[in-house]
This record gives structure tokens, sequence and C-alpha cells, in this order.
């Protein structure tokens, strides 16, 4: 029997891809594909699937508040997560999230079955640098980033604030109030000991935290 996957990027020719490697695995089948949450979650309703490959960055909702959601609502699918963000800034978020692995698009495309294949036996898969990360957290239970502190919609916040956008379009694309957005930016420039948006967006560039 065929492991039944549902791919979750906002990037058309990025889904493509995934299809395309996925799609290559005899014992693969890619029964759909999405580009934010909205058509995620109508596709999980129609389609039975075992393993979710998902995005970290998406407009709306974002890849962990849709891991959230799943581990909320008991769900049986099993997650890979692959994102362009370096495995050190988002890997141990999305594992703690009730992310089932963590694949860099960078990576050879290879990995993503051997990863798919992984999970879909309900394993977790890692490659050595988020082990290696794992075996620190748990050695070093302190975080060693200011930002590691944050929660994740304070992370998120920070991140498109450092894009380039305005708290109004980041209210639109988390649905949810510009004032919302604002105790958000007010708590990550407590937390990270920062006075205004120029700082934030140097402190991201500086920790990896924009860009890809």
């Amino acid at each position: 029997m065929k492991t039944r996957v549902i791919v979750c990027d906002d990037h058309a020719l990025i889904r493509r891809g995934i299809r395309d490697t996925l799609s290559d695995a005899p014992d693969i089948e890619v029964v759909g594909e999405a580009g934010e949450y909205g058509e995620l979650r109508t596709l999980m309703r129609g389609h039975a699937c075992d393993v979710l490959v998902l995005d970290i960055n998406m407009p709306g909702r974002s890849g962990l508040d849709v891991l959230h959601v799943l581990k909320d609502e008991g769900s049986a699918v099993k997650v890979l997560v692959v994102s362009m963000y370096p495995e050190d800034q988002y890997a141990i978020r999305a594992l703690r999230a009730g992310a089932f692995g963590y694949v860099n698009k960078g990576g050879d495309p290879q990995l993503l079955v051997q990863a798919v294949r992984t999970v879909a036996q309900g394993r977790k898969y890692v490659t050595p640098e988020i082990a290696q990360m794992l075996v620190e957290s748990l050695t070093t239970p302190e975080a060693v980033n200011a930002h590691e502190k944050l929660s994740d919609r304070e992370l998120q916040t920070l991140v498109m604030i450092a894009s380039g956008k305005r708290l109004a379009d980041i209210a639109n694309e988390l649905t949810l109030s510009p004032k919302t957005v604002s105790v958000y930016r007010a708590r990550v420039l407590e937390k990270l000991g920062l006075t205004n948006n120029s700082e934030l967006t140097v402190y991201a560039i500086r920790n990896g935290l924009v860009g890809g």
C-alpha cells in the first residue's frame, strides 16, 4: 500500500518540485497539494493522508500554527516540515510542536523521499545536525539566543517585521487585529531588549532569521 502524501507550500514551483520528487518513488502517492491553510483544511477533509509535507513560512497561518492545530485536534497525520530556513532556527521548534521530521529545501531530493518513508512508519526523521542540536538542548536547557524565548507567534511577528511588512499587512496575513499584532511586537521588543523596528531587523539579519 502506498504512502499517501499531501504537499503544502505557498510557492507553486516548489510544490511541483516536491511532488515530482515524491511521485518518482513507487511506494509514495501525492494525493493533493495546497498553497495555504484554508486549501489544506479542505484537502484534508476530502483526502485520506498519511504524511503532510509542510512548509514553515506561509501566508496566514504558518507551518508552526498548523502543527499546533493538528496536535490539538489529535490528528494521526505525520507531519514532515520542509523549509529554506536553517535547521538551527526552526527545527527544534517544529519538532516540539509535533512534527515528525525537518528537511531543508536546499538538500538532496532523495533525502526528502527517505524522510517521508521514515515518518510514515511513525519514526522521527532528523539530520545529524538536528540530532546534535537536540543533544545540546538537553544538556543546556537555558536558551542561548534571546529569540529562542519568544513564542511561535512572537517569532513569526519578528520575522515579518524584519521582512519589511507593516503591522497592518501582518494583521491581515495572520487574520489578527492590528492591536493584537502591536502587542506581539511590544513583547518581542521587550524580550529582546530592543526599541524599534530597525533594531528588530538588524537582530533578525544577524541571527539568520530572515531570508530564504
